[in-house]
C-alpha cells in the first residue's frame, strides 16, 4: 500500500479521520507506526497530502490530515476489453487502476462464456475494491469508470462510433495488421478481445466503427499481458 486512501465516512471532521479496518492493520503490521508519525494519504476521487498519526489505540488510529495535493493525471484512454476469465478479472481491475486508465468498457464477444458474467467479481462492491487496491498501489485517488455492455453489437453498432470519434480507434487482434503505434500523442479508444481474438465479424464491426486492427507481434498473450504491453506502447 503505497497511498492511504480514505473514505468520506472516515472523517470525523474535516481534516480528522478514524481508521478500524485493514488499513489500520496495514498501518500496524507493515508502516508499524507509531504517534507521531506521518503517512501518505489522498482521499478517494479527491486530493492527496499527508496524514500524522495523533492517536493509536488496540482497534484503531486517529490521523489529523492535510490534503493539497493533485492526483496523477490519467491517460487519455478509453479501453475496451472482452470480459475475461474471472480469475484474470479481479487482477485487471486492479491493472487498469494502477496504469491509469480513466475508463473501462467490458464487452461481450463470441468467445466469452456465458458463465463470466456470473462472477462475484463484477459485483459493484468487488469492482470498487480492487480498483482501490490498484490505485493504493499507484499512489492515485480516482477511481476509473467502469462501464459493462453485454450487448456486442448494439454497443459497437450504436455507442461506439460517438466514443471513438476524435480519438485514435485500435483493435489490438493477432494477424497481418500493422503494427501498433508508439507514443501516440493524442486521445484513443484501444480494444482488446478475449485471449485469442475477436472473431472476423467482430473485428469488422470494430473498423467499421472506427477502430483500425493492430498487432504487437505473431505470439498470443493474455489479456492481462497485452493490456500491460500495448499501453506501454502505445503511450
Amino acid at each position: 500500500m503505497n497511498l492511504l486512501l480514505l473514505e468520506q465516512t472516515d472523517f470525523i471532521a474535516a481534516d480528522r479521520v478514524v481508521l478500524a479496518d485493514r488499513r489500520f492493520t496495514h498501518m500496524q503490521e507493515i508502516h508499524r507506526v507509531a504517534v507521531g508519525d506521518t503517512l501518505r494519504v489522498g482521499q478517494i476521487n479527491g486530493l492527496m497530502g499527508q496524514a500524522r498519526v495523533v492517536r493509536l489505540e488496540g482497534h484503531e488510529a486517529e490521523l489529523q490530515v492535510s490534503l493539497d495535493q493533485q492526483p496523477p493525471v490519467k491517460l487519455p484512454l478509453t479501453l475496451i476489453l472482452a470480459v475475461p476469465r474471472p480469475k484474470m478479472l479481479r487482477r485487471l481491475f486492479q491493472t487498469i487502476a494502477t496504469l491509469g486508465v480513466p475508463r473501462l468498457i467490458l464487452l461481450n464477444s463470441y468467445k466469452v462464456e456465458k458463465s463470466f458474467w456470473q462472477t462475484p467479481f463484477l459485483t459493484p462492491e468487488a469492482i470498487r475494491e480492487n480498483l482501490i487496491l490498484g490505485l493504493e498501489q499507484a499512489r492515485d485517488t480516482v477511481l476509473p469508470e467502469i462501464i459493462i455492455e453485454k450487448r456486442f453489437k448494439p454497443f459497437v453498432e450504436d455507442r461506439l462510433p460517438a466514443i471513438a470519434a476524435d480519438t485514435l480507434g485500435l483493435v489490438g487482434h493477432p494477424g497481418d495488421y500493422p503494427a501498433c503505434p508508439r507514443a501516440v500523442q493524442q486521445p484513443v479508444t484501444l480494444a482488446i478481445g478475449p485471449e485469442g481474438g475477436w472473431i472476423p465479424y467482430e473485428v469488422d464491426l470494430l473498423a467499421k466503427a472506427g477502430l483500425q486492427p493492430v498487432q504487437l507481434g505473431a505470439r498470443i498473450l493474455r489479456v492481462e499481458t497485452a493490456v500491460t504491453a500495448l499501453l506501454s506502447r502505445i503511450f
